[in-house]
Parts: structure tokens; sequence; C-alpha cells
């Protein structure tokens, strides 16, 4: 292993993601044995571990690497019979009690990239301390004695998967879903999702019309994104009766996006909003027994008409890093009913403390059948206020990042954009909230070389005016750190 191999693997936020010149087999197999080390040294010796893929053109085959590296290692490997989204791998950990999983996908970015996800037993997100082990481990592989290796078993995980959502969802509603009724226009975007999540609602008696649900390993060129300007299709599909509801998922269908008629391309701030209300309403406290509090859980990006939503109905909220990681380990800690992020990944604790795209379109389309989720957000915004948000982001090398956020903590305004500041939260970045319940986050990119400037207020007119402040606040001390 040279140090530039070592140097080019490193786990962000969401896995090891790279553009194929440097993703390679030869560093695959590297992570395999990081992997397989961090395991025997954390008590999983000889158990069984998951290897997962996306429909990207070459993960089948480096999720061979590594089963083959996690085999010679002593492990046994459950490979799925076709490519598989992230959360249908993630619960298969959980409900099997399996030492962990790799996922070998590049979720949303475009075709040109692949990565890799460490999913630890219990089948949450990979904490820093586990990925930091993993990395620390990185080596060239070595093989027990033939005699001690283990097995691959190439086996169906979608059956149980999809048995197991029908169940949580009607328990989660305390009241068996049936779709009957509603047509869903679901667009896969040639990823994972196809015959995953339109089969599930086809099962739970939707009338399904779809779109790119064949495997295209290049996605049609573009990014398996579920943004407004990537689903412009299934936006129009809706908008023209075609359909009640559109749902998309991205590539390893871990995230959703979800159109209406009249918004098309819905908010995922306010889906998160809507579908939450939903499950405290359907059932009391809005939870499959055991299933702790009815809490939720968000990062500091989320909108807070989430903490309004629950303050409505007498529950706690609790605010994380951005990253799903942070909320899986919050929903945790506060057993709380959901967790959620801005950028479309939701989890329920009592399903599974991770982003499932897969479950999250039934519940979307349970909500639906029963009351237009059009109807649910006016009704929403009719109680607890316009909510509008917005992002810019500002160019910062990464070797800056750290002394532009030590100069803004010793220079934080009293005031932004003509209101004063009422407390500032450092949870992520610097997060000033302002007399007017308007906020202004600034938070350094984990992925790119940039700042994000974050804003939240009652009208796009104000959203704007923080962001420029937000901008005029940033710039010059990106400059400064030169």
């Amino acid at each position: 292993m040279t140090d530039a191999d070592a140097e080019a693997i490193a786990f962000g936020t969401d896995g090891w993601r790279a553009t194929l010149d440097e993703f390679t087999d030869e560093r695959v197999r590297m992570v395999g044995q990081g992997v397989a080390t961090h395991l025997r040294e954390s008590g999983h010796d000889g158990e069984t571990v998951a290897v997962g893929y996306d429909a990207r053109a070459h993960s089948r085959g480096f999720a061979e690497e590594l089963a083959r590296v996690l085999c010679a290692n002593g492990f046994d490997v459950v490979l799925p019979d076709r490519d598989t989204p992230t959360p249908v791998v993630a619960w298969t950990v959980e409900s099997r009690g399996l030492a962990g999983a790799l996922m070998v996908t590049a979720s949303h970015n475009p075709p040109e990239y692949n990565g890799v996800k460490f999913v630890p037993a219990g089948g949450q997100p990979a904490l820093a301390d586990a990925t930091d082990a993993v990395e620390a481990a990185l080596a060239r592989p070595d093989p027990l004695p033939e005699p001690e290796w283990g097995s691959v078993e190439e086996t169906d995980l979608l059956a149980a998967y999809l048995d197991h959502a029908v169940e949580f969802a009607g328990e989660s509603r305390d009241d068996p879903v049936d779709l009957d009724g509603l047509t869903v226009a679901y667009d896969a975007m040639h990823g994972s999702g196809r015959g995953v999540t339109d089969r599930l609602l086809e099962r739970a008696g939707a009338d399904l019309v779809r779109l790119r649900c064949e495997r295209d390993a290049d996605f049609g060129g573009g990014a398996p994104e579920p943004v407004a300007e990537r689903v412009e299709a299934l936006i129009e599909r809706v908008r023209d009766g075609d359909a009640d509801l559109g749902i998309v998922n991205d590539g390893d269908a871990d995230r959703i996006g979800v159109v209406t008629p009249d918004r098309g391309f819905l908010d995922p701030n306010l889906f998160f909003a809507a579908v939450y209300d939903d499950l405290l309403a359907t059932r009391g406290r809005g939870r499959p027994e055991g299933a702790g509090s009815a809490g939720v859980v968000r990062t500091v990006s989320t909108s807070s008409i989430v903490d309004r939503v629950a303050a409505a109905h007498g529950e706690s909220v609790h605010e994380t890093a951005v990253g799903f990681k942070h909320v899986a380990a919050a929903m945790a800690e506060h057993d709380a009913l959901m967790g959620g992020e801005e950028s479309g990944g939701f989890g329920l604790t009592a399903h599974l403390r991770n982003k499932d795209g897969v479950l999250l379109a039934l519940l979307a389309a349970a909500a639906a059948h029963d009351r237009p989720l059009d109807e649910r957000v006016d009704a929403l915004l009719a109680e607890h206020g316009e909510i509008h948000q917005g992002r810019i982001s500002v160019d910062c090398p990464d070797d800056r990042k750290e002394r532009v956020l030590g100069a803004l903590e010793s220079a934080l305004p009293d005031s932004v954009a003509g209101r004063s500041v009422d407390s500032v939260s450092t949870v992520d970045g610097f997060k000033m909230t302002l007399a007017d319940g308007t906020w202004l986050l600034v938070r350094p990119s984990g992925t790119e070389p940039k700042l994000r400037v974050y804003a939240e207020a009652t009208s796009r007119e104000r959203v704007d005016e923080l962001l420029a402040a937000g901008r005029e606040i940033v710039t010059p001390l990106v400059a400064s750190a030169e």
C-alpha cells in the first residue's frame, strides 16, 4: 500500500466516494481489509457480513471484490442477487443480526463516481470512531489459510424487507395500509429503487405510472438526485393529472422526493413536517408499540416548521449536525419517533435508524391517500405560518475553513439584516437565531471546498436579505484567511 493509496481513501459524512480513476479495485480491496480488521478487533470475528451494490456499471464487480476479501478473512458474506437499495441492505443487517455491511454506491453522484459505505451492526450509519478505525486499518488483503475462509451466499434480500415494510407501515398508522384508488407516478431515476419502491406501492393497492424504471448504469447521463430540476417529467405527469402523487428516489433509494399537483416538487422540509404530523395524528402518540417517545430529530439546517408541529403535539425536538449519522445517533439517544434532514433523508427509529426512501414512499402514499398532501401542507402553514428557506455557497479552500470559522466566532454580529441576534447555536458551524424568529446558518461543506450559508424566514424576500447578509459576513473572512 502506498501513502497515495491511503490518502485517497477518506470516509466523509456518508462513506468514501470518488471518480472511477481514483476508485480502483486495489483501493476497494484495501477498504475490505480495513473493515475485516475493524470487525475482528470489535469482536465480530467469523460472523456474517452483507455486501450490497447499486445499479452502477461496476458496482457488482466491486462488491464481489469486497466479498472475496471478507471471505478470505474468515467472514461469511450475504450478497444480494441484484442491485439493492441501501436501506434494504441496512435493514438486513439489523433484522438478521449481522456484523455489518459494505454497500457499493455513490448514491446521488453522477455515473463517473462510485463509492462504498460501511454499515455497522444495528444498521445505522457508521460514526466517525468506526470509520476512523477502518481508515487506520487500510491495507492490502491479508488472507487466512484457505481452510479458514468463509463462504458467500447469493440471495434475495427484497422479499423479507417488503413483508416487513407493509406490516410496519400498518402498525405505524394503527391501520393496514390500503392505497386503493390512489395513482402514484414513481420515478426510479434508473437506480436501485426500481422494482422495489414501485413494487411496494403496488402491493399496497396503488395504481402505478412508472418513469425511468429500467436499469441504466449511466442514469440517462445525469446524476440520480431527487431534486426539482432533475424530475421535470415526473412533475409534468402529476400536474397533468396522470397521477395523484409523484415519488422519486435517488440512485440507492435512501432519499425521497415528492411531487404534488399544486406545489410540484414539494419542499422536503414541508414533506417532513406533513409525514411527522400524520404519524402523530394517526396513532395518538404516533408510533408502533415499544417505539419509545414521539419526539423528532432534525439537522441544524432543517426547517423549524418541524419544531412547530412537535410543539403542537407536546413533543420534543433534538437538533444535530448535518449528516444522517448524527441524526441516527440522536434517534437512539432520545428514542425518537422520526429523524430527518432537509436533503430528503428520513428514518423511523422503530424501523431502522437510517435513511429509507422506500418505506417513506409507502408512508407518504398512505398519508396522501387519506388526505392530499397539498391540503395537509396548506393546513400546517395556516396553523404554523409560512416558512421559506434558501442556501448559497461561498468558495473556501479546505485549508482555510477552520481559520474562517475561528474568525467568525470572534466577530459574530449583534444583528443581521436589521434584526438583533437572540441566540447562537454551535452544533454545526454557527446558527444565528434573530429576534423575529428567522435564522442564518454558516457551516463548512463536508464534501466541497465551500462554506454553506442557509437562511429561513417567513417570506422569500426576507430569505434573500438574510443570504445576502450572510455572504457579506463570510466573504471578507475567507479573503483575510489567505
